[in-house]
């Protein structure tokens, strides 16, 4: 018999013992990686494996004016989801679905049997109707819940429906503020968890988990709602008396670059964006559209004229026969036959073609053009809207005597109507131009807090405080004494220009009688406090003039809204200058207290109406002061005392 040495007998005990610690270290560590550094994957993959997730949509923040009025609200709209491993009869669930849905039961069968965790309804199911939703809940159905959602409401319909936008049948923003604050708006969702066993069936014995959705933040903009209405109202009235091509028009602050209202024609209602042209909803004109300014761009040849001191609009002359010869061109004046020998501030009024060309030539190509630089056009403004057009204006190396001429009375360039909105709010503004923009402020939904606030961003200042205010006595005396004048407003002082732009069509050319007449007005005149811009694209049966056409729609705008701004009436502006047929109005004189006798000697050119009997009068209507039409009626209440 063989006999084994004691050594070799610890040798093989210590080979055993190292093998088993090895496989001992190797078990240890995997259980330790396992414990300690993929854990909670697995424990994360265990969970999805036994755990359904049922989607819960946010709450889309709002979207307010100025003073907190909703503009984009949320309405109940729930969605309904499936899970197919929990429904016993699909045939008899798809026939009563399909009922309630209204859509065929053999697609409600295809969906409804996927071999998926939860299955939602597309799109017959999701958002569905209050009577949907009762029809839901009654039949009871295994296997079919109702995830809460909503869907998006704009409660004033169509008005400012270019810049709220609109949201997708998911909660998405697709269009207008809906899709540039995308992100801030739509919120996270939430979900409600429930576990179930291998074949799907629910587990009841474990408890549910929900996780709540967390809503949008709520978007205050510079809207004001009045303002806004004002601005659809006489736009309607433009469009129902002119049957134009498009219109459209934005109201700024000129001291914040804050947009207090903006529309265009033809609109649409947001919650049936569907049922219309997208070339309707997709452009935004007063961001998008570009072309020829016409006479509205003079303001900035005026503005850099005055800047760079070539010109005094008091002691400075111009005499216009009709038209003026450059480098072999004739340009000529609106006006057959020209205005003969005016000052500069007549030609302002007057808006004089050819002594525009005048100024453009004093300032040279390079100064001209730095300034049109300077008040931003050829570039986006910044503001916060998708969609925003550049402009087009002459390369350097195409600019020659005729193309400087063009472009110092507005022609030959194309820009957005934006663009001269907040070029005109630097001049008229002490000079400094700002960027636009429509988000004022973030809320918290839960708490009401601001969160976020918008600061007005200054781009740049482009000409001193004293040349903008000689841009505001000309401009006031253009509304006063000049083509504007149909934008005069009783009691503010108004300040604007007309612009009368032949567009370009297809081919290149001018198209013949179809015209952009504009006009862009701003008041107090002395401390800006709205700058309003109107555009309408080939108006009908009228003559296309911006100051027939444009000018009373900007004076009517101006006029209403400064009153709902609260904004107290101007003193000390300049009268106006009547042409004949026009007629100066009468100011409305102070008759309480007078007797009825004192009344037949008292002369007055109003029609007179009484309400009472007595012999005092102790009120009246309008206001004593109220200038009226020659000839408006006043009507007096009377009284037996004298009050």
């Amino acid at each position: 018999m063989k006999r084994v040495s004691t050594v070799t007998v610890k040798k093989r005990i210590v080979t055993v013992f190292l093998f088993g610690l090895l496989i001992f270290s190797i078990i240890d560590i995997r259980l330790g990686y396992v414990q300690f550094i993929i854990g909670d994957k697995l424990v994360g993959q265990a969970n999805d494996l036994w755990t359904r997730d049922i989607v819960f949509e946010p709450e889309r923040g709002q979207i307010l004016d100025t003073d907190g009025e909703v503009l984009a609200d949320n309405v109940t709209a729930p969605s309904i989801v499936a899970v197919p491993r929990q429904i016993s009869d699909p045939e008899e669930t798809a026939e009563k679905l399909a009922g309630v849905l209204d859509v065929s039961k053999d697609k409600v069968l295809a969906d409804i049997t996927k071999n998926a965790s939860s299955v939602n309804l597309r799109p017959e199911g999701i958002k569905i109707s209050e009577k949907q939703e009762l029809a839901i809940r009654t039949l009871n159905m295994d296997g079919i819940y109702l995830a809460k959602d909503s869907k998006r409401h704009y409660p004033n319909g169509e008005d400012l429906s270019h810049v709220l936008g609109f949201a997708g049948i998911d909660n998405q923003g697709l269009m207008g503020l809906e899709l540039y604050y995308d992100d801030k708006l739509k919120g996270e969702e939430g979900s409600l968890s429930f576990y179930s066993d291998a074949k799907g069936r629910r587990l009841d014995s474990l408890a549910d988990v929900y996780t709540p959705p967390e809503d949008g933040l709520n978007l205050k903009t510079t809207i004001n709602s009045k303002v806004q209405t004002i601005i659809e109202r006489e736009l309607d009235l433009a469009v129902s008396k002119y049957s134009p091509d498009g219109a459209l028009a934005i109201a700024v602050n000129p001291k914040t670059g804050g947009v207090l209202g903006m529309s265009s024609r033809p609109n649409f209602h947001p919650e049936n964006y569907q049922e219309v042209d997208s070339n309707i909803f997709d452009r935004n004109l007063p961001i998008w559209s570009t072309y020829e300014p016409g006479s509205t761009f003079k303001i900035i040849t005026l503005a850099a004229a005055l800047e760079e001191a070539v010109v005094d609009l008091e002691e400075d002359e111009f005499n216009d026969d009709g038209s003026i010869s450059v480098d072999g061109s004739e340009l000529h004046c609106w006006k057959s036959g020209g205005h003969g020998n005016q000052t500069y501030l007549e030609v302002v009024q007057n808006s004089c073609n050819p002594g525009f060309v005048t100024l453009g030539q004093k300032l040279g190509e390079e100064k001209l053009f730095s300034y049109i630089d300077n008040f931003g056009f050829g570039e986006k403004t910044g503001i916060d809207l998708q969609g925003e057009g550049n402009g087009i204006l002459f390369a350097e190396d195409q600019v020659g005597p005729v193309e400087l001429a063009t472009t110092a009375f507005g022609q030959g360039v194309s820009v957005t109507p934006i663009q001269q909105v907040m070029a005109v709010a630097a001049s008229v503004n002490g000079g400094y131009l700002y960027e636009p923009y429509l988000a004022e402020s973030w809320i918290d939904p839960k708490t009401n807090k601001i969160v976020e606030t918008h600061e007005p961003n200054v781009k740049r200042k482009v000409i001193s405080e004293e040349t903008s205010e000689e841009v505001r006595y000309a401009l006031e005396s253009v509304v006063a004494q000049g083509t504007g004048r149909p934008a005069y407003v009783d009691g503010y002082r108004v300040g604007g220009k007309t612009g009368t732009a032949q567009k370009v069509g297809p081919d290149g050319n001018y198209m013949e009688n179809n015209y952009v007449v504009s006009f862009i007005g701003f008041a107090p005149a002395d401390d800006p406090e709205i700058v309003v811009y109107v555009a309408v694209d080939n108006p009908k049966n009228t003559v296309q003039f911006g100051g027939v056409v444009a000018a009373p729609i900007v004076g009517q705008i101006i006029g209403d809204s400064l009153q709902a701004m609260e904004v107290e009436p101007s003193a000390g502006g300049m009268d106006k200058e009547y042409l004949w047929p026009e007629e100066p109005k009468v100011e409305v004189p102070d008759l309480i207290g007078l007797t009825k006798e004192e009344l037949a000697e008292y002369m007055t050119n109003l029609s007179i109406e009484t309400s009472g009997e007595g012999e005092y009068i102790i009120d009246q209507a309008p206001a004593p002061g109220t200038k009226v039409e020659q000839g408006s009626k006043m009507r007096i209440y009377l009284s037996e005392k004298d009050r």
